[in-house]
Formats: C-alpha cells, structure tokens, sequence
C-alpha cells in the first residue's frame, strides 16, 4: 500500500492543536505525576524509559505526531520507532521506544496515546477499503466528514491507511452539490454562474442524482462528475453515457458505500469512490504505553 509518500503536517501546524490538548489534559497541574515526583525518593527529572506496544492488530498512524507532544512538555524526550507509520503491527508488538524525564513522560501519555489511537483506527478501516480494491484501478478518497479541528490529522491518517484526500475545504476546488443546484435553478445554471468567478486551476465538480442531470453536467463542461447515491446498474450506466462523450471528464461514485460495496462500485468503471466510512465508522486502536521499572 503506497504510504510512503505521506507527509505528517509540519510542526507550525501540529504545535498549538498539541498544545491546546495538553492544556486541556493537564490544566492547573498533574496532580499524581506532580506529587509522585515531589517527594525524597523520586526525581522529576530523572530520565526513565517506555515502550508503546500495539494491543490489537491494525495499522499504525500517529508515531510520526506523537513524539511532539512529548517534546513540547521537554524538547530532551527521545522517541525511536521499531514500526513505521502505515505499517501492519500485531498485538503484542512494539512500536517505539521512549527514553526522557519522568514527569515528561507520565503527564504526556494520555494525549499522545489518544492521538495515535484515533488516527490508527481510521487508517485501519482505510486499508481494509483500500485493499478491497487494490487491483482495480478506481482510487478510494476521503470526504469532508470530519472531526472539527481535526480535520488535518484525521485526513492524514487516510494517506496512511491508503486512501488519496479529497477536498481538504471549501477553497479546495468547487462541488456543485444538490442544495447548490436548487439554489441556482438547475446544473446548467449553476456552473454557468461559478464558471467565470473562480480562479483558473480549479476544477467544478457536479453532484448527479440520475442519468438526466449526468447528461446536463456532460454538456455544462463539469470536469468531474459524481454518481451520488446510484444503483451499480444506474453507476454503471451512467460511466458508459459519460464515455461516450468524453473520456477528459473524471467520474466519482459516493453515497453509503460500505466494505461489502465497494468492490461492486469499484467495478462500474468509476475513477473514484468517496467514503466518509474510514473516519466517521472507524474504532480506536488500542494501543499503550509501558515504563520500565526505576531500577
């Protein structure tokens, strides 16, 4: 699966969400780690080890994020993956190696733990999609159907599992949804008065609910069409009318696509198919952190 090319979002970007959660987490101070490493016997600063260990199988995102928010409670933590991110881990297996001050450690587990297991279970889903797929040539995509806030992490974390992002937001490129085509009067209507009014590069893409409205966007120019909510007969018909005519126009399919349809959709012939399902059906993936015993 081609995870390779996945780039985590940049720490200008990462910083004050990871900060913001860590406030959050901490507030007025860690009552037990703070305690903990007051008394005689204990040294806050004392430098100890942990291991992050997968608890089910899975696919693992988040070890590229998760090591800042160690670093932001004390830039010395050390964090060194034996796993790489989009990598199969089983149960039992370790994932990194964290070696830094004590109370670092302690006070920051819970919300770098939450992070990674979020965004592992969706790249989890996302793979299982992905590889119900994979020798076909339709290409799985995310949706806007996120978490607000986390918009960013959780569409990474479909990069991870496998998945290509769709619109990232609203300045991305232009869908022409139903509620749009009702405002405008109609398909024709609608791209007609966006067309002139957007910026060159971007493409329109128009939300198509039968064979009637595929043709309409077929002879508004619409560069991307999608199938929404289609039978696999109607989808498949529809990408023969939509061949005939062109082969410059992309066609993607969306609407309640689950892992025992995909493959179906996959088979009409579409370039794409869009589902919300890897981040808005995903379970966590259990993960946790374990602290060697101070010797």
């Amino acid at each position: 699966m081609p995870t390779s090319n996945t780039v985590a979002p940049p720490n200008f970007l990462l910083d004050p969400m990871l900060s913001a959660w860590l406030r959050e987490d901490i507030g007025r101070g860690d009552r037990t780690t703070d305690a903990l490493t007051s008394s005689s016997a204990l040294n806050q600063a004392a430098t100890v080890q942990a291991k992050w260990v997968c608890k089910a199988n899975g696919v693992v995102a988040g070890l590229a994020i998760a090591p800042r928010v160690f670093q932001l409670l004390n830039p010395v933590v050390t964090f060194e993956l034996t796993a790489d991110e989009g990598q199969r881990c089983e149960r039992g297996q370790t994932l990194a190696l964290i070696e830094g001050p004590m109370n670092a450690l302690l006070t920051g587990e819970r919300v770098a733990l939450n992070l990674a297991m979020r965004l592992s279970g969706i790249a989890t889903l996302t793979r299982q999609y992905a590889d119900a797929i994979a020798d076909l040539p339709a290409q799985l995509v995310d949706t806007r159907k996120t978490t607000p806030g986390l918009r960013v992490l959780e569409k990474y974390a479909t990069q991870v599992g496998g998945a290509r992002n769709h619109r990232l937001g609203l300045d991305d490129g232009v869908m022409i949804k139903d509620n749009h085509i009702a405002a405008a009067g109609g398909i024709t209507q609608a791209i007609k008065q966006i067309r002139d009014r957007i910026p060159y590069p971007l493409t329109i893409e128009v939300e198509t609910e039968s064979l009637r409205q595929v043709r309409e966007a077929l002879d508004s120019k619409a560069d991307i069409i999608m199938l929404d909510n289609m039978s696999s007969q109607d989808m498949a018909e529809a990408v023969q009318v939509i061949r005939r005519q062109s082969d410059r126009v992309k066609i993607e399919a969306s609407g309640n696509v689950t892992l025992e349809t995909i493959r179906a959709v996959a088979e009409t012939g579409v370039d794409y198919i869009s589902t919300s399902a890897p981040i808005t059906r995903s379970p966590w993936l259990d993960l946790s952190m374990r602290m060697a015993p101070l010797q």
